[in-house]
């Protein structure tokens, strides 16, 4: 799999923004995994969404910056677009969760989320190279899923905003707030938090 490192990965991502192994969770975002993990989904069976949250747990893994895509529910964002805005893409995951499924069993014995990060890495890696429109399919919603609006499902708890210092929306950007030298205060807010935005099909 071509790896980025999260500082490669925050560094594109924060000039966009106009447009491994994981270490150990501290123990309120390890609780915010498990209930994730206890959340039912609503486009993906059971099976499919395991599979799925181990996908993004490797594309964005928490490191020593801080919380992954798992813990910003990236999956979650990925499972509700699939019952709406992006239900053109269910069969590709349909067909691409169960390649990367049967990919694990056949060469590490286990399904994907029974495996080691580092088998997860080599059996991702192998799907880049040979189902690269699942593998940038996957990687694409991973990576909206962890820093969109959180309306939309995930960037939980403003954990990819955080990442990348983005202060949240505002509809005034007072006069402290185009300092140079002083970071922003993060609004903890969502677009759709202000009246004049209207929300659409998520």
């Amino acid at each position: 799999m071509q790896r980025i490192s999260r500082r490669e990965m925050l560094a594109q991502l924060g000039m966009g923004l106009g447009a491994a192994t994981v270490l150990p969770l501290a123990s309120p975002v390890r609780a915010r995994a498990q209930a994730a993990a206890a959340e039912s989904f609503v486009s993906l069976t059971a099976s499919e969404g395991e599979t799925l949250r181990a996908i993004v747990a490797r594309l964005i893994p928490a490191d020593e910056n801080g919380p992954g895509a798992l813990e910003a529910r990236a999956d979650r964002y990925i499972d509700r677009g699939l019952a709406g805005a992006l239900k053109s893409s269910r069969s590709a995951y349909a067909s691409g969760l169960a390649a990367v499924n049967a990919q694990a069993q056949s060469s590490k014995g286990a399904a994907f989320a029974k495996l080691s990060p580092a088998d997860q890495d080599a059996v991702l890696t192998n799907i880049q190279q040979t189902s690269p429109p699942f593998f940038n399919l996957v990687r694409t919603h991973t990576i909206q899923g962890t820093f969109s609006d959180p309306f939309y499902g995930g960037n939980a708890n403003f954990i990819g905003w955080d990442l990348i210092g983005y202060p949240g929306a505002r509809t005034v950007v007072s006069p402290n707030l185009q300092l140079m030298d002083k970071k922003p205060e993060p609004s903890r807010k969502s677009a759709y938090d202000y009246g004049m935005f209207s929300k659409g099909e998520i």
